[in-house]
Order: structure tokens, then sequence, then C-alpha cells
């Protein structure tokens, strides 16, 4: 399982994710940095209760949750399960005062236009510090997350109205995320896609 001091191993090139975080903002002050923004995937804007996070992620963070996204979907694809990713959709409640964008989220089945919220969000934890993500996805109903932090994933579901942590995905059933993590640490994605479907197909 690959550890987060062998990730920024890979080279030299600064590592940290940077936050920056505002307190007694108002929800319009929130949807007019949201427009401001645009179209964007970066930089991720969560929104908790009058606190902003502004997080613009570093190269190793993003490279780490699309090796975890395109091994998701690898999977699927080897397992016949239906999926449309929705990378850092914009997920957000007036009423709940809640605005968060996840690193990497799914819609699992055929009909993806009759969700409102993923079924999956994928959050990475490369640098410490910042808004509790679980807090924020609580009240929004996505129905399960997974954090990788220090070269694990963990899988939380939803339980009433907070989240557990679980030994095995329900969004995904079957699916072993100790056997995902283990192809992380290829050079390429495409590798360790490879690699990882060999190894579904021989298992």
């Amino acid at each position: 399982m690959i550890a987060r001091a062998e990730l920024a191993a890979r080279d030299s090139e600064p590592r940290e994710d940077h936050f920056v975080q505002f307190h007694g903002v108002t929800w319009a002050d929130y949807l007019r940095l949201l427009r401001i923004r645009g179209d964007h995937s970066a930089p991720r804007i969560t929104y908790v209760e009058g606190t902003l996070e502004i997080m613009s992620p570093s190269r190793t963070h993003d490279e780490i949750k699309s090796y975890i996204g395109r091994l998701v979907e690898a999977w699927c694809l080897e397992r016949g399960i239906d999926f449309t990713p929705y990378g850092s959709w914009t997920l957000k409640s007036e009423r709940e005062k809640r605005g968060v964008e996840a690193d990497e989220c799914y819609v699992f089945g055929p009909e993806p236009k009759r969700k409102r919220r993923p079924d999956l969000a994928i959050e990475v934890v490369w640098t410490s510090g910042g808004i509790d993500k679980l807090d924020v996805y609580r009240k929004l109903g996505v129905r399960e997350v997974w954090y990788w932090d220090e070269g694990r994933l963990q899988a939380y579901v939803r339980r009433g109205l907070s989240f557990v942590a679980v030994a095995a995905s329900e969004a995904l059933p079957g699916i072993d995320l100790e056997q995902l993590t283990g192809f992380l640490d290829r050079p390429t994605a495409s590798q360790a896609i490879r690699d990882y479907r060999a190894a579904l197909r021989a298992s």
C-alpha cells in the first residue's frame, strides 16, 4: 500500500495544498464567489454556516484523486456497473447553509440525471487542516464518502444524520479498497489501470 512519503518522493515540486478561511461570510457572498470562479475545478470552495474555505490543491493531491477515480472506473467496467463521473460537482443547500466540492464524485446506475446528489464522493487528505468535509456532507444527502489519508482509503456511509466508518463500501459492494490503493504507486495512470484490471480478472 502506497504511503504519503512514497508519493511525495516522485519529484521535487512543492507538495502542500493551500487553505484560506474567511468567517462571517453570507450565503450571497458564497454564491458570488462561485460565479466569479466560474466552471473550474480549482480552487475548491467549501462553505458551512458562515465559514468559507478556499483550497488550492497541490499537483500530488490531484494526482492521487485522479488515480483513485480512474481505478474506480476500471472496477466498474470490469464488473459491468454503469457509472457517470461528475468531478468536483458543486453541491450546495441554502437551507442547510452548506456547500462543498468533492475531489471526485460519481453517480451509479443507468439514469444518472434523475439523481440530485452523487452516490459516492472521494476526498484526498494531503495537507492537514481545513474544514471537516464530513460535517458538510452529512446534511447534503450524499450517501457515501471515501477519504484517502496516509495511503489508506476509508469508506464512510450515512447512518441517520451522521457518517460512520465501515469496513466495506455500500455504494460499490464487493470493491476491495485496500487492493485498489495498492495500484496507486504506478508511474502512470495507464499502467495503474492496466495492472488493476489484470488483477481483477485474475481474482
